[in-house]
């Protein structure tokens, strides 16, 4: 007797409520502890008081003030670092056939770190807020034109050329962050924030980062989905891609363009965070199967709630240690990933 396959659109309704029920958890935790109750009387009254204040200014309480101006905003800002995160990795892992492609396999995510830290080096990030995010996107357009231009020859961009160039730029990327930060180490506290920053973080984030990631999220993820069908003909292989009609050397300059986006994004409000976008299209596509339909969605709403529930953890056990949130996604995401490839070489030899 065949079992009834759940449709994906329930997981779509699970992960949703999960994440929103995360979302909760995790701001009423902190030094001073908030009931989830108070944390959603606290939400409320602070929409409340944004219309009133239009008109008469009022005094605002400290839960209030804790929960809109302090935890909501890491929180918020970690949920679309995990979706851009997973988003780039479905996108990628879809666009090269290749289940270990990942945010940092075109180079693009090291060039966005080199960006960034360019900018915390010179000092550039005391000017504006957008500094670092700017710096973080034209390091890593420049890595995605220079990994684009070496590989494409009369029209025409072999993956495995296009791979091999991404490998070669990042490792060019990686040994100029290690130079400016071993300049850097010179100036203790410049060195700190560059080793700190690097590992990936949420503390102190504002709604100007939540700000500066929400409208890049929202505008690639529409675009994004408007691609699924593209994403689904790239599976067959890029011969039979061309068959249906879809531009593949097009559809690829637009998609790897958004992810590159995404990418600055999130390294520039949250530092480099690992695995979020290996690991978890994998999970994904092992429940709902292969189609880009659900699979985007799904695997932005787990990445989101993936960096939601590490940084909850990180703030409920390693508070007074400072261990960085990139830290406990890779000693999650690693073990996790070996995992998946021992039960995949299990079902080969089967």
């Amino acid at each position: 007797m065949s079992q009834k396959r759940i449709h994906p659109q329930y997981y779509t309704l699970f992960l949703a409520l999960l994440l929103l029920v995360s979302v909760v958890i995790s701001v009423s935790t902190g030094p001073a502890q908030i009931s989830p109750l108070a944390v959603c009387q606290a939400l409320l009254s602070s929409i409340h008081s944004y219309f009133s204040d239009l008109l008469m200014p009022g005094q605002v309480l400290w839960q209030q003030s804790v929960v809109s101006n302090v935890r909501l905003p890491r929180v918020l800002t970690g949920a679309f670092v995990g979706a851009s995160y997973a988003l780039c990795g479905v996108v990628l892992q879809g666009l090269f056939r290749n289940p270990l492609a990942s945010p940092s396999v075109l180079g693009v995510s090291s060039g966005a770190s080199l960006g960034a830290v360019v900018a915390i080096f010179f000092g550039f990030v005391a000017i504006s807020t957008w500094v670092l995010p700017l710096f973080a996107f034209i390091g890593a357009s420049i890595t995605m034109f220079v990994v684009y231009s070496i590989a494409t020859y009369r029209g025409h961009t072999p993956i495995a050329t296009l791979l091999l160039a991404g490998v070669a730029i990042s490792a060019f990327n990686v040994a100029m962050y290690s130079f400016i930060l071993s300049l850097a180490l010179q100036h203790w506290e410049v060195g700190k924030s560059i080793v700190y920053w690097s590992m990936g973080g949420l503390d102190g984030r504002t709604w100007d980062h939540v700000l500066l990631i929400l409208p890049a999220f929202v505008v690639c993820f529409i675009f994004i989905c408007a691609f699924q069908r593209d994403l689904d003909a790239l599976l067959m292989g890029e011969i039979h891609a061309s068959s249906v009609g879809v531009d593949v050397a097009k559809i690829r300059l637009i998609l790897l363009t958004l992810t590159s986006v995404l990418i600055a994004m999130a390294v520039a409000v949250a530092g480099g965070i690992t695995f979020v976008g290996l690991v978890v299209p994998h999970i994904v596509r092992l429940i709902i199967g292969p189609h880009h339909r659900f699979v985007i969605p799904l695997s932005a709403l787990l990445g989101a709630l993936v960096i939601v529930l590490s940084d909850l953890m990180l703030r409920s056990f390693f508070y007074e240690t400072k261990i960085p949130l990139g830290v406990i996604t890779a000693s999650m995401g690693a073990p996790f990933f070996l995992f998946l490839l021992l039960k995949q070489r299990k079902l080969m030899q089967v």
